[in-house]
């Protein structure tokens, strides 16, 4: 925007004002969702950002200030200020300098230090009844959850319950992700052949934006989903909608699985055990990680076992 304004005009204090002002005008849609939370972690959290923004603020608003105030106080036509190339040292500077830092780095360390283990993902958070039970999946560009207590499936749809606590477990088919839900807290990494564990809760109902915030290949941009967090008979409502769709096998989860972006869309049934055979990387054929590990436990204790083909799980013949 700039770069059409020359510099003639730039120096004009109403063309100042203008651009300062309709570059506000621009910014003013951007919501502001971390600071309007819908859940005990994303509360937490927002209180620690405020907290860190008020407390270096103790810094940068003075020294923004003093930056004017010698700029205008020491200027050239000013006669009256003092005029000393000669000083060196000022030991109560040097106090106030280093003092009110290190106590804002004191600060801010303890409360670091205390809410990385109050907001630790695993953690269990208090709710009325036991956590619903969420499996989910990054895939390359669309999220899969899976909901064992329903027995449906959906794509790019998360809906929970209000005020019940949701355990999530989270794997990556493909690539490292990261599931973030902004107005619910703690985003957490996906990883292939690895399990991460997430407790949220959400206190409102509403649709919140969902998305993927570590970048994994060209349809990462659209790589979001809706959170929705429905009151009792909203979410009997959601389960009885999934139901009606088709089933989730391993057919239907390997034409998932191939790259691409993909709108919402429900599985009435989910195959036993697809979530497992996901975690263990034999979801697309192949031998699953949990029995290549115990074959090659058997196979430490009996070094005269044959090699296998890790895709096959079949013997390998040793050519001679």
């Amino acid at each position: 925007m700039l770069h059409v304004i020359n510099r003639a005009a730039w120096s004009k204090p109403i063309v100042r004002i203008a651009t300062t002002a309709l570059i506000a005008i621009l910014l003013s849609g951007c919501d502001a969702v971390l600071l309007d939370p819908k859940g005990p972690v994303g509360e937490a959290e927002r209180d620690i950002i405020l907290l860190a923004t008020g407390l270096m603020l103790i810094v940068v608003v003075p020294v923004i200030i003093m930056a004017l105030v010698f700029a205008w106080r020491y200027r050239a036509s000013n006669t009256k200020a003092v005029y000393a190339p000669e000083w060196k040292h000022s030991t109560a500077i040097e106090i106030v300098v280093w003092t009110i830092p290190v106590i804002i780095i004191l600060i801010l360390g303890s409360v670091t230090w205390a809410s990385t283990h109050a907001l630790d993902p695993r953690k269990p958070i208090a709710s009325a009844g036991r956590p619903l039970e969420v499996e989910v999946v990054s895939l390359d560009w669309k999220w899969l959850f899976i909901y064992p207590e329903f027995g449906v499936a959906t794509v790019n749809e998360l809906a929970v319950p209000v005020g019940r606590t949701v355990h999530f477990s989270l794997t990556s088919q493909g690539v490292m992700n990261a599931f973030f839900v902004p107005q619910l807290g703690s985003q957490i990494y996906t990883m292939p052949g690895m399990q991460s564990q997430l407790f949220l809760r959400a206190d409102h109902t509403g649709s919140y934006d969902g998305m993927s915030a570590n970048y994994s290949g060209s349809g990462f941009a659209d790589m979001r989903f809706t959170a929705k967090v429905l009151d009792a008979a909203g979410i009997k409502a959601w389960i009885a909608h999934a139901k009606a769709a088709a089933p989730l096998d391993i057919a239907a989860y390997r034409r998932l699985a191939k790259p691409g972006a993909h709108d919402v869309a429900y599985f009435g049934t989910v195959e036993d055990g697809l979530y497992e055979r996901i975690l263990n990387q034999c979801a697309l054929g192949g031998i699953c990680t949990a029995e290549a590990v115990s074959l090659a436990h058997i196979k430490g204790k009996m070094p005269k076992m044959p090699d296998c083909d890790p895709m096959t799980g079949k013997p390998i013949e040793k050519k001679s």
